[in-house]
């Protein structure tokens, strides 16, 4: 026999409540992610197959360079003596990066010493590691990059235990403490774990690396750890944690260029160099050179005591000069007067510019090329590549003028650009050349020396 209990009375009030909230959640979902379905962003040409929107990615890599052109009249270090920190503990065998975040690393490491000397050429470099709770020196400070990266394929590196940031403070310290005031002393951290196991007050060692005017970044692989925002901001350094692979070389990379310099640095000071000459390579006369005192056939003589020196730039260990060479100097020019950034140029006035110049100055347009009515035949100062799509484009990106919109148009149209002050006119990959690695305007060189030229918008 059952017996059959009266229902509890549903309370109205608490229904609406429940009602408010799954609606709350749903709004809130909605506003967070209601700009990730990259899926409906996708577009098809007429063959079916899907195109890409490079002037987009074009236009977010020169968000970079506008960046770095921004900061052009800020004075910035040029000598600079790095120490280049690596967590080998046991975070550094995760994962989630592929096939794990040490290779990862490492790989992201050998790119950024190239670009650093690259950007850096009288700069020096030294790398430590941190394991097993203590920091060890790798490489001494040199300016050589391909024996750092001899080096660091030579050592040692496979991850375990814990890493410890005040004992590669503390070593960081005594390294860069001998620098000569001129110079700019950093450190880089490339941080793998989410705590460190320190022998006593790590902010003993922030306060002297902030008086010894060291400046410590930290790039870090797993998450945000608070002490490593505290060093950071004490020393005036940068600090951030990647994402992906990707974004861990993005965040190595933009530690290359020279930073602001500091008040510290604010006084001008002439820094006396020597530039020595370099002997023949010849096994016969093979020479003992450098502090480590190592037979070599090739060589460089110090102009002051004529110590032998094994590489540029460095510094006399007898004398002390700053030994450097006259290309070192003429690369490091451009970082003092960079190329100012070029100009886009919308559809509607590049296609005013080239009718005005086919009516104005007969049927020539940028570059020596043919311009017929249609406006076809622009093309490229630096390259010569054919940018005639530009000018059947709408301002806003959308399609061909006059034919509607289809995407793979939109999508395969060049971008134009143009120099402020020479006003040729150059494709995204020559601006991208002309800024991150010939920092010389082929235009404003031409005119430069006497020479005429037709291309301008």
């Amino acid at each position: 026999m059952y017996h059959n209990e009266p229902d509890e009375p549903i309370n109205e009030a608490d229904q609406d409540d429940n009602e408010e909230e799954l609606q709350r959640q749903e709004e809130a979902y909605q506003r967070q992610y209601e700009n990730e379905h990259t899926w409906e962003q996708l577009q098809e040409d007429e063959h079916g197959m899907l195109c890409v929107d490079r002037i987009a990615e074009q236009r977010a890599r020169r968000k970079r360079l506008l960046s770095a052109a921004q900061t052009a009249r800020i004075r910035k270090g040029m000598i600079r003596y790095m120490l280049l920190v690596i967590d080998l503990s046991r975070g550094a065998s995760a994962q989630d990066f592929r096939p794990n975040r040490l290779s990862c690393m490492i790989r992201v490491i050998r790119t950024y010493i190239r670009d650093f000397f690259d950007q850096n050429p009288l700069s020096q470099l030294g790398i430590m590691l941190m394991k097993d709770g203590v920091a060890d020196r790798l490489t001494d400070l040199s300016g050589s990059p391909e024996a750092q990266i001899k080096k660091l394929g030579e050592g040692n590196l496979g991850a375990s235990g814990d890493a410890s940031l005040q004992n590669a403070l503390d070593l960081g310290l005594n390294m860069l403490k001998s620098v000569p005031p001129y110079g700019h002393r950093e450190m880089l951290m490339l941080f793998a774990g989410l705590s460190t196991c320190d022998p006593g007050n790590i902010g003993t060692s922030i306060k002297a690396c902030k008086e010894a005017r060291i400046r410590v970044s930290v790039v870090g692989v797993a998450a945000e750890v608070y002490v490593c925002k505290r060093i950071t901001d004490e020393t005036g350094g940068t600090y951030g944690v990647a994402l992906h692979e990707a974004h861990l070389e993005e965040l190595m990379l933009s530690h290359a260029p020279p930073p602001p310099a500091t008040s510290a640095h604010a006084l001008a000071e002439l820094v006396c160099m020597g530039f020595p000459q370099r002997t023949a390579e010849d096994q016969a006369g093979a020479v003992y050179v450098g502090a480590e005192v190592k037979l070599a056939a090739g060589c460089y003589t110090c102009p002051r005591c004529k110590t032998k020196v094994p590489e540029l730039p460095c510094e006399c260990h007898v004398c002390g000069l700053t030994l450097i060479s006259s290309p070192h100097l003429a690369r490091s020019y451009h970082h003092l007067f960079p190329v100012p950034p070029f100009e886009e140029v919308q559809p509607a006035m590049l296609r005013s510019a080239v009718m005005g110049q086919a009516g104005a100055q007969g049927p020539r347009g940028p570059v020596g090329s043919e311009v017929s009515e249609d406006c076809q035949g622009l093309g490229c100062f630096g390259c010569m590549r054919d940018l005639s799509a530009a000018l059947h484009q709408t301002d806003d990106g959308s399609g061909p003028q006059g034919k509607g919109a289809a995407g793979g148009a939109a999508a395969t149209a060049p971008m134009v650009l143009t120099c402020r002050n020479c006003r040729m006119i150059f494709c995204f990959e020559c601006d991208s050349y002309i800024h991150e690695s010939l920092h010389n305007c082929p235009g404003c060189e031409i005119l430069g020396m006497g020479a005429s030229s037709n291309t301008s918008v």
